[in-house]
């Protein structure tokens, strides 16, 4: 008997969460056959989860794109490229034509997987004259990044623990066993929890699975986060467990806000978050005093007081002296900042209906459908939708539908018919992470800069283009490309020293050249290639800042005009990734960017609602209303969901995937058994879905997991928790409380 002829095996990485791990892949009659992890991989190192176990589900779906569509008489008809792109380049120009740069809008920028679309987007957007880029980003971490600008100098300069020299980690609103956010994250977790000499300490209102290895865990009453946070500094200082050496020499203006936590009643606001004061008060002294780090998510980023959060932590950080130190929070090393916008500047655009403001130049999506509702005449009316789903990835599903009905022009270019493609004039289908050049930018690992540039493994079906490529065509119909000579289309297939001079010639003559510059290199180095968005990393590498090309040659790399070279030819001979640079680990301060290179702990805006907060007050403010007596976790990181990218609901076969998890005794209190079909209901509408009893949940605390609700094959499969969170449920930087919306839970009347 013969042995089975093995397929072609692929190094790559996972494209459905942040992380993405390495990969090795098995393709066969092109097909992914089989998925293991790759150990040669120096980021993951081996690690790998089930979804990207699973990423053939993602790859091969039934709602696959493979031709350009046109909405016509409310059915969809397949056109060419040529027919679609001379289409909406007309219908763009004359809407901006006739209504300004405002009417224009972008959502995308890459998602988890895939962000060399962005650098192309971008460039459309702004060709256009608009600035209005709406992306996940301003979902959930607008505060915290927001918050970044104020303290560190910048917007992106967001710190992370130093998870392999930290003695404690605290972690508040992050069930790291589930949802990763740091490299390797359950085996790190474990790790932590198995060594007698570390301490894991978790803040959360639910048993979650990384509360079950920790420690200690407070098991906080929902939204009383900040609440807690002023108590712990309040303590601190009261103690005299600050490090005044450390604020002396690394922090600025802490004598204009440390008057906030003087006098502050611990006790109460201890007790309003229903938490023992003891205990509290040794996680303070824990952390003042230990060689401590902390890590924060959705909990804190998209709760109550979600910006105030983000300010006591580092508050909290600094008075411990825990910034920019081995074994606390470090700021990572980037390849390519996610951009920095403050809103203080006069050319920054604030929208017109919401007057809503950008962080790290995105604007928050829960006012995208009051910016299209309004009657303003600079309205929104256009949107172009590229990688995302925002009917089931942002908040108030019903507010979104009925906005996206009302535009001019909602064009999708997506790998799969999404709910939001549905509702579009035009759907366009791009190649997915594994049948084009891509790679992401997330900055998770210290010291080191990790990169992996995805190649193509698996051929395309039909006509699907690269993202880039699909921006670069719509702009070249709007004429945001200024003439390109044949000699710049010859010296690409050149060589590249050729091109760069070429390329340099061209620039010194046509002033238009730097503003197209991603699009130039796609129409003329991205044809030799083979890829707009490979092209886009040789252009990248061309023009590293100074920061990066120091972090580069700490890497290995050789200083001069060639580095860029010399990185580029690096990640194509290695597709299971690099270390593209080295943050200096000795000199970590080095990174803050405020003008006296220390951390400012002084944020006017932000003072009242400090000040405001206390026991009584909180005690107050969170009275349930009668209607509405339960508090809903709108989302909750799982192992069986990745956001929206796996439409099939076969990699759940056989499990409870989305479920209401409610503890006992509120099921009792209803008459609810487990398993039975329960309505949800909140302000913005009601959703039903299966009980699922459990004393992982906390009393009164209910919790519905994300990125469900996906209509495939004609079939919804599970709740979409969306259609139960209300766009106008946010704060003043636009991210929806998703982790404390008021709602009801009753019976479903079984049907006779």
């Amino acid at each position: 008997m013969k042995g089975k002829i093995m397929g072609t095996i692929h190094k790559t990485g996972c494209v459905l969460c942040a992380q993405n791990c390495g990969l090795e892949i098995e393709v066969e009659n092109n097909r992914i056959v089989k998925v293991k992890p790759d150990k040669s991989n120096v980021k993951s190192e081996g690690y790998f989860c089930r979804k990207g176990m699973n990423v053939a589900y993602h790859q091969h779906n039934a709602d696959r794109l493979k031709y350009p569509l046109k909405k016509v008489g409310g059915k969809f008809e397949r056109i060419s490229w040529d027919q679609a792109i001379d289409e909406i380049a007309a219908k763009l120009k004359a809407i901006v034509g006739q209504c300004g740069p405002r009417s224009f809008a972008y959502m995308g920028g890459g998602g988890q997987g895939c962000h060399f679309e962005a650098a192309f987007g971008v460039r459309l957007m702004r060709g256009l004259g608009s600035q209005y880029m709406y992306t996940a980003l301003a979902q959930e971490f607008s505060g915290a990044f927001w918050v970044c600008g104020r303290t560190h100098g910048r917007q992106y300069l967001h710190d992370q623990p130093d998870v392999n020299n930290t003695d404690l980690l605290l972690v508040l609103g992050w069930n790291g066993m589930q949802s990763h956010q740091i490299p390797q994250a359950p085996r790190k977790l474990q790790n932590l929890s198995k060594d007698p000499d570390k301490l894991l300490i978790v803040v959360d209102p639910r048993l979650s699975e990384t509360a079950k290895i920790a420690d200690i865990h407070l098991r906080i009453r929902p939204g009383t986060d900040a609440l807690l946070l002023k108590a712990m500094i309040s303590i601190i200082l009261k103690e005299g467990w600050e490090n005044k050496n450390y604020l002396e020499n690394h922090t600025s203006a802490f004598d204009k806000v440390d008057s906030y936590f003087l006098n502050f009643d611990v006790q109460a606001a201890i007790k309003t978050c229903e938490l023992d004061f003891e205990k509290v008060r040794e996680v303070a002294r824990l952390y003042a005093t230990r060689k401590s780090s902390l890590r924060y998510d959705l909990g804190i980023f998209m709760g109550r007081h979600s910006g105030l959060n983000s300010y006591l932590i580092v508050i909290l950080q600094a008075i411990c002296g825990r910034l920019c130190v081995e074994g606390g929070n470090v700021i990572n090393g980037h390849m390519l900042p996610f951009g920095h916008t403050d809103e203080r500047d006069p050319k920054i655009w604030r929208t017109v209906a919401t007057n809503s403001f950008p962080v790290c130049g995105s604007f928050p999506p829960n006012v995208m459908p009051e910016e299209i509702l309004s009657d303003h005449p600079e309205r929104l009316r256009a949107v172009l939708v590229t990688g995302v789903n925002p009917l089931r990835s942002y908040a108030d599903t019903t507010a979104y539908e009925k906005a996206f009905s009302r535009l001019d022009l909602l064009v999708t270019a997506e790998m799969a018919m999404t709910e939001t493609a549905v509702l579009s004039h035009y759907v366009l289908p791009s190649r997915s992470g594994y049948e084009a050049w891509d790679g992401t930018f997330f900055p998770m690992t210290y010291p080191g800069i990790h990169f992996q540039m995805r190649r193509p493994i698996i051929e395309p079906e039909g006509e699907p283009l690269e993202l880039g490529e699909i921006h670069l065509r719509i702009a070249d119909k709007l004429g945001l490309i200024p003439p390109i000579p044949e000699s710049l289309y010859k010296a690409a297939y050149d060589n590249h020293a050729a091109f760069t001079q070429a390329l340099m010639e061209y620039a010194m003559t046509e002033p238009k050249a730097m503003k197209a510059i991603p699009f130039i290199l796609g129409k003329t180095l991205g044809k030799a290639m083979g890829s707009v968005h490979l092209s886009a990393l040789w252009g990248l590498l061309q023009v590293m800042p100074t920061s990066f090309q120091e972090s580069a040659a700490r890497a290995g790399f050789t200083p001069g005009p060639t580095l860029g070279e010399e990185i580029f030819q690096k990640i194509l001979d290695h597709p299971e990734g690099i270390w593209v640079g080295k943050v200096d680990p000795g000199n970590n301060f080095a990174e803050i960017k405020t003008a006296d290179g220390k951390f400012n702990l002084h944020i006017p805006e932000l003072l009242d609602e400090l000040q405001a907060i206390n026991g009584e007050s909180e005690e107050a403010a969170l009275i349930t209303d009668p209607a509405f007596p339960l508090v809903l976790m709108a989302g909750r990181h799982t192992s069986m969901n990745a956001n929206t990218l796996m439409r099939d609901p076969a990699w759940n076969e056989g499990k409870r995937a989305c479920t209401l998890a409610m503890h006992p005794d509120d099921a009792a209190a209803l008459n609810l058994k487990d398993g039975h079909q329960v309505r949800v209901t909140t302000e913005a509408g009601s959703e039903e879905i299966e009980l699922e009893i459990t004393d992982t949940a906390r009393r009164g605390h209910v919790v519905i997991p994300h990125g469900f609700g996906l209509v495939y094959n004609g079939v919804q499969y599970g709740a979409n928790v969306n259609r139960l969170t209300k766009n106008t449920h946010r704060d003043q930087f636009g991210t929806p409380m998703h982790r404390f919306v008021p709602c009801r839970v009753e019976a479903v009347p079984l049907k006779s």
